[in-house]
C-alpha cells in the first residue's frame, strides 16, 4: 500500500503512521495513491522548447514543481509530481535537488524503468529510506549538459541544476513580500553559506530563467532579489 498525504504531498510507501512523517498532519488526510491518480492529474507547461514545468492539477497539498527536459529523443525529470499520472510520456530518469520533493518517484521508477539518482546525503534521511535510489551521487556531476551541483544548506544534499540557460533551484528561496527568504527548514548558517556559494558558481553563467518550486522567473529580476538578500543578512 501506499498513501499521499494531501496536506503536504508526501508519498508513504508501506506504512500508515498516525501522522505525516514529514509535515505531521494527522492520518485522518491521507488518501490512497489510487485516490490520489483518481483525483489528480499531472499537467505540463512550457517553459522553454525543451522545457515544462509539472504540476498535480487541482494543486495537491503544498504543491511543488518538478521539470522535465526534453534532450534529443530522451526525457530528464528535476524533482518529482506527488500525483502519479500513467498518461505522461516515459522519462529515463528524475534526478533530486534534495529529498523533500520525492514524491511519487518509486512508482515512476517501477512503471517507466526511470532511473532515480540523488546525493548520498540526502538519500540517508529517515524519510527517504523506503525510496529506491539507482545512484547515489556526492560530487558535481555533467548529465547530458544538465549540470548538478551540491551546495549543502537548507539539507545536507541539496544540488542545484544548470542547463543550457536556466537555473533550477526548487525551494532554497521562497518569494516573500515581493522579495526572497531563505528556506527556514534547515539549518540557518549551511544555508546561508549554500545561498552564497551558488551565487559565487554562476555569476559568470548566461542564465535567462530561473525555475523554483513554485515560480518561473527572469534570471536579472531574481538575481536582484537574491543580492538584497544577501546583502542584509
Amino acid at each position: 500500500m501506499q498513501f499521499v498525504c494531501t496536506v503536504c504531498g508526501f508519498n508513504l510507501i508501506e506504512y500508515y503512521p498516525e501522522s505525516c512523517p514529514f509535515c505531521g498532519a494527522p492520518k485522518k488526510n491521507f488518501i490512497t495513491v489510487e485516490e490520489c491518480s483518481e483525483k489528480f492529474d499531472v499537467v505540463e507547461t512550457h517553459v522553454t522548447d525543451k522545457v515544462s514545468r509539472l504540476n498535480s492539477s487541482p494543486p495537491l497539498g503544498l504543491e511543488h514543481s518538478a521539470y522535465c527536459l526534453e534532450l534529443n529523443g530522451r526525457r530528464i525529470w528535476i524533482d518529482c509530481p506527488s500525483t502519479f499520472s500513467d498518461g505522461l510520456k516515459p522519462m529515463d530518469k528524475i534526478i533530486f535537488t534534495h529529498h523533500h520533493f520525492l514524491g511519487a518517484s518509486n512508482l515512476y521508477r517501477n512503471y517507466y524503468t526511470a532511473f532515480i539518482w540523488i546525493h548520498k546525503n540526502d538519500s540517508e534521511h529517515p524519510i527517504s529510506q523506503r525510496f529506491p535510489f539507482d545512484k547515489k551521487f556526492t560530487e558535481d556531476f555533467n548529465l547530458s549538459g544538465i549540470e548538478g551541483f551540491p551546495i549543502n544548506g537548507h539539507t545536507p544534499g541539496f544540488t542545484f541544476y544548470i542547463f543550457e540557460k536556466l537555473l533550477f533551484i526548487c525551494d532554497y528561496f521562497a518569494l516573500k513580500n515581493q522579495g526572497f527568504t531563505l528556506n527556514p527548514y534547515g539549518p540557518a548558517q549551511p544555508t546561508l553559506s549554500g545561498a552564497k556559494k551558488l551565487r559565487d558558481l554562476i555569476k559568470n553563467r548566461i542564465i535567462e530563467t530561473v525555475c523554483g518550486f513554485n515560480y518561473v522567473m527572469d534570471y536579472n529580476t531574481w538575481i536582484i532579489g537574491l543580492n538584497k538578500l544577501l546583502n542584509k543578512i
